[in-house]
């Protein structure tokens, strides 16, 4: 390992809000590593490689049919199902390795293997198209990355979040406007994506929808999906979508366009006897953009 990502994934894992699947667990999904044992010709001793929360999928359930392998029925979870990136070594299935771009050096991709990536698909599920209205509610560690996958496509970004901090950090990554968690954007969006676990900014990003919009919900968990006035919310073929894991194209696609646009995470760093410092940072938002730890 030569650098390890840290997002809320990991804390739910810690903190046994997914069904237990390993124990005992060495954590970490989003991992940077040197190719050491089990090279390919495609992926050559010490090839640079990232590798995401999905380390493979069955191929033959009815979802991997149809071309739907992030909603497999028998998935391997890195740091979940296998051991993960804490660790001096870990394994991975070649089809669920990605090479990573030379631009992008291990602690600036380590964050884009998990958070930057289901950023990436949440952005697609919402339908976005360049030059929309597309508002981010909550603004952490895959919003940040979303923000810049968006300028790249030309469009206007609305955000609304709780911290202080964060909002100073969306103006400074060239957000249209910033308000707080209970303010509303001044324009009708096209498009919204939820980051933040409460059913009420789902129903806040809902009503700032024009109509024909989508909300994505980039989430493993909502503390409650509140009761809403469906004449004046969804009606007008407006839409609610859960994002769910990732795909390797979208892997693919969102590393090779990464290294196009330069984009390069917020990070802080945590050396490997501060994991837990990492995680106490991600559980209690003190930090802006991703945490990193290096070995």
């Amino acid at each position: 390992m030569r650098a390890c990502g840290v997002c809320r994934t990991d804390l739910h894992i810690a903190a046994g809000e997914l069904p237990p699947k390993k124990q005992p667990l060495i954590p970490g999904h989003q991992i940077v590593g040197i190719i050491e044992d089990g090279a390919t010709a495609e992926l050559p001793l010490g090839t640079r490689v990232g590798v995401s929360w999905i380390g493979g999928v069955d191929g033959t359930c009815p979802y991997c049919r149809r071309g739907l392998e992030n909603l497999c029925d028998s998935p391997v979870f890195t740091g979940y199902s296998v051991d993960g990136g804490y660790a001096e070594y870990a394994t991975a299935h070649h089809d669920f390795v990605f090479p990573l771009p030379q631009e992008l050096d291990d602690l600036h991709a380590a964050p884009l293997l998990c958070a930057g990536i289901i950023g990436f698909r949440s952005l697609r599920l919402a339908g976005v198209e360049r030059g929309d209205k597309v508002g981010l509610f909550g603004f952490g560690a895959s919003a940040h990355l979303a923000i810049a996958v968006l300028h790249s496509w030309n469009c206007e970004v609305y955000v609304s979040t709780r911290g202080a901090s964060h909002r100073k950090l969306a103006e400074s990554l060239g957000a249209t406007w910033v308000g707080g968690e209970a303010d509303k954007p001044p324009v009708e969006l096209d498009r919204a994506v939820t980051f933040a676990p409460s059913g009420d900014v789902v129903i806040a990003a809902l009503s700032s929808l024009r109509k024909g919009g989508v909300v994505a919900i980039n989430a493993i968990h909502l503390d409650r999906m509140p009761q809403f006035d469906y004449d004046k919310l969804l009606w007008g073929e407006r839409q609610i979508r859960s994002v769910a894991n990732m795909t390797r194209s979208d892997a693919r696609d969102f590393l090779k366009l990464s290294a196009e646009i330069g984009l390069r995470p917020k990070v802080t760093v945590f050396p490997l006897e501060r994991a837990n410092d990492a995680l106490d940072a991600v559980r209690n938002d003190a930090i802006d953009g991703a945490a990193v730890i290096l070995p």
